[in-house]
């Protein structure tokens, strides 16, 4: 069987780093990588994942890279497809994404411009 020639999604190269941020998963778990995108930085990060890590094990890990450290996390919108994932304990697979889905973090409230 030939190797294939992708080995990650397409979303996950366009516009972040080559390292990505890890999820913990099991030993010899399957893995997704999920691109993270911050609204306020014009920024987004890899992240790699096992389909049963909940979406606020990704938003910790993302937020962790991509806001300023002082930033609450129940400030932070996650979204998928457009839509709030509002119970950010479900897996990120039950909250309806694929590998290569991209996430969404904006600021609940959104702060004016000084």
């Amino acid at each position: 069987m030939a190797e294939p020639f992708v080995t990650e999604p397409f979303v996950a190269g366009l516009r972040t780093p080559a390292v990505p941020l890890l999820v913990p998963a099991p030993a010899g778990a399957p893995t997704w990588t999920l691109r993270v995108q911050a609204a306020e930085a014009w920024d987004a990060v890899k992240v790699v994942c096992p389909p049963e890590a909940s979406v606020q094990a990704v938003k910790a890990v993302a937020m962790a890279a991509l806001y300023p450290a002082d930033t609450v996390a129940a400030d932070v919108v996650v979204k998928l497809h457009g839509a709030e994932v509002r119970e950010e304990s479900q897996g990120v697979a039950v909250a309806g994404a694929r590998d290569g889905s991209t996430f969404f973090l904006a600021l609940r409230r959104r702060r004016p411009v000084r």
